[in-house]
């Protein structure tokens, strides 16, 4: 679950991590009343999306009249952003927030999260802040500084003072990083997050840090232990069908393509989308209904394709382990005549009474395909895609 840019900030001041003034609006006249009670002759107005790259959209501006604040408001508010890291149809823009310029002398990056190889936390921090962490990673490696965390004795007072050296910190900036990097460890280990990134914690002209943005991913499998955290979703930056999925307990992912994806294990879907690639196609979603899938289910996650008005062909891929393959014909058959469905449907059942269940599809009376091979299955699907 992603947090908004003033939501994470508003949980980063409470571990004494220092944040720009700022207040969240809905208008432009609020927005105009904020910049008054910040004073100063200049104001930053952000689009609130759970996206990176605003800036680079038109999602940032630094505006210096104050009717010139409520006009930049106006004209992001109820907008869609679209940028490098949205699909095409972006994402909504509901809420502004407003912030006081900040004095910027460097820019730095710091980020908390899991290294699921060492099985610790690993603060990755570079000089080179704001610019994408993947580009840096690529071009300049060696800027990057990991710092592996065990988890038994947790963050040690010589890693912070190591990453000052490393960034070349003087003074003042030297000590708070401490500071900052302590308020960062504890709140990751007490919400229970995934990711915490900084991009730019920028080195003021008083040699003070100040985190300027913020970014915070919470653990979706433990958010119900953070009540408060869990009310500042916000699904109107969620993909409407993947709310829906969630719903039903499926693991649902929405794409550009027009190939769609029905499969049992993400493995096997992963491997499934890049064979839909390798034919000449394109994913229209990952959608994995699970191990143990019913009927039901995949009922559910024939609703969800057909939500998407992309899709032109429907690849169903499972491989019946725990469940019985001639149960989830069953469960194709009974969605498709309930939902009605129209578009080209290519089945690939291996496993348990796999045999059974082709034959049920095959005798059906319906338009579904029963693919030889996980190949030609993607084959078919492909071409349907591109013949519809």
């Amino acid at each position: 679950m992603n947090l908004h840019e003033f939501q994470a900030k508003q949980l980063f001041s409470r571990y004494g991590i220092p944040t720009p003034q700022g207040q969240v609006v809905t208008s432009g006249s609020q927005a105009r009343q904020a910049a008054e009670q910040l004073g100063g002759k200049l104001w930053v107005v952000k689009a609130q999306v759970h996206s990176g790259g605003r800036g680079k959209a038109g999602g940032v501006r630094i505006i210096d009249t104050l009717d010139g604040v409520a006009d930049a408001a106006y004209d992001l508010l109820g907008r869609r952003l679209v940028t490098h890291q949205t699909l095409r149809q972006g994402l909504p823009i509901n809420q502004v927030l407003v912030e006081q310029p900040s004095s910027i002398q460097r820019e730095l990056y710091i980020a908390v999260l899991v290294d699921r190889i060492s099985q610790q936390i690993v603060f990755m921090i570079s000089a080179q802040g704001g610019m994408d962490i993947e580009v840096v990673a690529e071009k300049d490696p060696e800027t990057i500084l990991n710092l592996f965390i065990d988890p038994i004795v947790g963050l040690q007072t010589y890693q912070c003072r190591r990453a000052g050296f490393f960034l070349n910190l003087q003074g003042d900036a030297f000590k708070q990083l401490q500071h900052v990097m302590q308020g960062l460890y504890q709140l990751f280990i007490e919400n229970d997050v995934n990711l915490v990134e900084i991009n730019p914690l920028v080195v003021t002209e008083k040699n003070a840090l100040l985190a300027v943005d913020a970014k915070l991913n919470l653990d979706d499998n433990a958010v119900f232990r953070h009540s408060e955290l869990a009310a500042m979703f916000d699904p109107a930056q969620e993909d409407k069908a993947e709310v829906v999925a969630q719903q039903h307990g499926l693991n649902y992912i929405s794409l550009d393509g027009e190939v769609a994806c029905m499969v049992n294990g993400a493995g096997l879907a992963m491997a499934t989308m890049d064979l839909i690639k390798q034919e000449g196609g394109q994913p229209a979603n990952f959608l994995d209904v699970g191990g143990g899938t019913t009927a039901e289910r995949v009922a559910h996650a024939f609703k969800l394709i057909l939500s998407d008005v992309k899709v032109k062909s429907i690849l169903v891929n499972i491989f019946g382990g725990i469940v019985r393959c001639d149960l989830i014909a069953e469960g194709i058959i009974q969605a498709a005549k309930e939902i009605g469905l129209s578009l080209p449907v290519i089945v690939r059942l291996e496993g348990t009474n796999a045999e059974l269940g082709r034959e049920l599809l095959t005798n059906s009376g319906m338009t579904i395909r029963v693919a030889d091979n996980l190949t030609d299955a993607a084959k078919q699907a492909v071409f349907a895609a591109k013949e519809a």
